[in-house]
């Protein structure tokens, strides 16, 4: 079947045939003629001949960093739910954390095999920003600021910091952080930033320095909680990048017996679900990681389809989640 054969069947012209699949307008009487012949005929455009016609692939590549992540599952969902919706389909790659292949697949993606991408980005490197402002596609950023492309991202400094006070406010002050790699300006910076600056100000001057840096599993918030520990044996508070930091904290603080988990408050980011059923509820900080990876794609629609979007940097709030 071609064109020519279904403009024939559904007694319409060739030419609207073609604006049926290229979405432009048609009456509605000739839509129906048309849709009834495709569907009965099975009849499917050729990709490939439409993507040399128009320029475009209708596809939009999604690059993340990893999957099995409560927030990144959460910002994935937000995508599909406006892209399947949407003209568009999902091409998607993940990096397994490695800079590299993430380098790799933004290089692929902007050589045309898509219209645009979204990354869900976590460390910008030299590299990244010169393949980003050279990139042959737009992109748009979910996760991290960066001055000059388009970008989602929360306010995790100020999330951090009134995090940190609301633990002073509860009679905590001696005070420990486990960092994310300081290399991811959002998590790690800007979350450890907000700590140290509201600490501070609270007149919690060792706090600072009362740091170690774990990785983004469980199994380094277990082994970081008891590294700072035993450095720093008489906190009554440890603050933490990600919820899956302090749930690991929470499980070391459980192996140790005693009153380890009602003298030493956790918190943590992200409000994942199993925040609320650790052996200790963990107080922390609710980001619409959903909103933000919606937002992100019809930043990108209003960009394909040639309209300029109302901002360039988009940063969304957050609030605390105290159990108690």
């Amino acid at each position: 079947m071609n064109i020519g054969e279904i403009a024939k069947l559904a007694g319409v012209s060739s030419a609207a045939v073609s604006r049926y699949f290229n979405h432009g307008y048609i009456s509605e009487e000739k839509k129906e003629a048309i849709r009834k012949v495709v569907e009965e005929t099975g009849y499917r455009p050729s990709l490939q001949a439409q993507t040399l016609r128009t320029k475009k692939t209708r596809m939009i590549g999604v690059i993340v960093p990893k999957i099995a992540s409560a927030s990144i599952g959460k910002v994935v969902e937000g995508i599909l739910s406006v892209l399947n919706n949407s003209e568009y389909q999902t091409l998607m790659a993940v990096t397994q954390n490695n800079p590299e292949k993430e380098l790799e697949y933004l290089e692929t993606f902007s050589d045309r095999q898509v219209d645009g991408v979204i990354l869900v980005a976590t460390v910008l490197t030299k590299k990244h920003k010169k393949v980003l402002k050279q990139s042959g596609v737009p992109v748009v950023l979910v996760g991290q600021q960066f001055p000059g492309l388009y970008c989602v991202y929360h306010d995790d400094y100020h999330a951090s910091y009134e995090l940190t006070s609301a633990v002073i406010g509860k009679g905590r002050r001696r005070l420990g952080y486990i960092s994310a790699i300081l290399e991811d300006r959002a998590v790690g910076e800007e979350r450890y930033r907000g700590f140290c600056d509201a600490a501070r100000e609270a007149g919690c001057e060792n706090a600072a320095e009362q740091y170690v840096i774990s990785d983004f599993t469980m199994e380094g918030g277990y082994r970081k909680a008891g590294q700072l520990l035993k450095a720093y044996p008489d906190l009554d508070g440890i603050l933490c990048a990600t919820d899956t930091i302090a749930l690991g904290t929470v499980r070391y603080l459980k192996e140790q017996g005693g009153n380890a988990l009602s003298r030493i408050l956790v918190a943590g980011h992200g409000d994942s679900d199993m925040s609320r059923i650790a052996a200790a509820p963990l107080m922390t900080v609710h980001y619409s990681y959903k909103k933000s990876g919606e937002l992100a794609v019809q930043m990108m629609l209003d960009i394909l389809e040639g309209e300029d979007p109302a901002v360039r940097e988009m940063k969304l709030g957050f609030s605390l989640v105290d159990p108690e």
